[in-house]
C-alpha cells in the first residue's frame, strides 16, 4: 500500500493558510501537489482540525471493520439456514 506522503497536520495547514487569503496556485507549487488534489483535500477536511481528521479516520476505519463483521456473520448466518432446510 501506498504511504501518505503529507500529514494531516500539513493538509489541514495547507487548508488554513487558503483560508487565511493565500492562493491555490501558490499552496499546491508550495507543497508539490496538483490543485485538484488541494480540492480534493478541501473537500474532505474543510472545516477540522487535525484532532479532528485523525477521529474522523479512525470511526471510518472502524465502521469498515464492523461492516465485514457483519457481512461475514450474516454469510454464515444464510449458509446456516441453507443447511437446516434441507432434507437429508
Amino acid at each position: 500500500m501506498k504511504s501518505k506522503r503529507f500529514s494531516v497536520e500539513q493538509i489541514v495547514s495547507a487548508i488554513k493558510q487558503h483560508e487565511a487569503g493565500l492562493s491555490i496556485a501558490e499552496i499546491a507549487r508550495k507543497m508539490g501537489i496538483a490543485e485538484g488534489t488541494f480540492y480534493a483535500w478541501k473537500k474532505k477536511y474543510a472545516g477540522l482540525e487535525s484532532d479532528q481528521v485523525r477521529e474522523l479516520k479512525q470511526l471510518r476505519e472502524e465502521n469498515e471493520k464492523l461492516k465485514r463483521i457483519v457481512a461475514d456473520l450474516t454469510l454464515d448466518k444464510v449458509m446456516l439456514q441453507d443447511l437446516n432446510t434441507r432434507k437429508w
